[in-house]
């Protein structure tokens, strides 16, 4: 099935239109349909440390209760969140942004140990020289180096 737009967080996501592949499982029950199984598909996005791309996949378990058309019980009223049949057919999108999206990191990174960019020059710290720093000089204070004193 096609991948709809919105499934990902802001740096990490499946692309629109990419195929995942849903494994599942159907089971008939008193009150309606479970659904359980796996999503499988491809995710691109950057890094939150360094913003170099990230590409890796997708494998994330779903599982959703959908209720008969018209049961209400104690436990499925018309008030719950649960899902319903609608006729034959089952709505999956929402069961299946909801397991993607809150499988997903917040702040995915391309690897355990990425140290980041240098918050002064922006360059990946991976790419500097080993000591890599910025003189920071306070503004305040910049005018007492231009003093002069004996040992100069």
């Amino acid at each position: 099935m096609p991948a709809p737009g919105d499934l990902g967080l802001e740096l990490i996501g499946v692309p629109q239109g990419a195929e995942l592949d849903l494994q599942l499982r159907m089971e008939s029950v008193s009150e309606g349909v479970l659904v359980s199984g796996t999503v499988t598909g491809p995710l691109v996005g950057e890094c939150g440390r360094c913003l170099r791309p990230i590409s890796d996949t997708l494998d994330v378990p779903i599982q959703e209760f959908y209720a008969y058309e018209h049961s209400t019980t104690d436990e499925t009223t018309d008030e719950d969140e649960v899902g319903r049949l609608q006729g034959d057919l089952i709505d999956l999108e929402p069961a299946l942004r909801d397991s993607v999206v809150l499988s997903l990191a917040a702040n995915p990174v391309c690897r355990e140990d990425c140290p980041g960019l240098c918050p002064d020059c922006g360059v990946p710290l991976d790419e500097l020289p080993e000591g890599h720093n910025h003189e920071q000089l306070d503004p305040r204070w910049a005018a007492l180096s231009q003093i002069k004193t004996s040992e100069e």
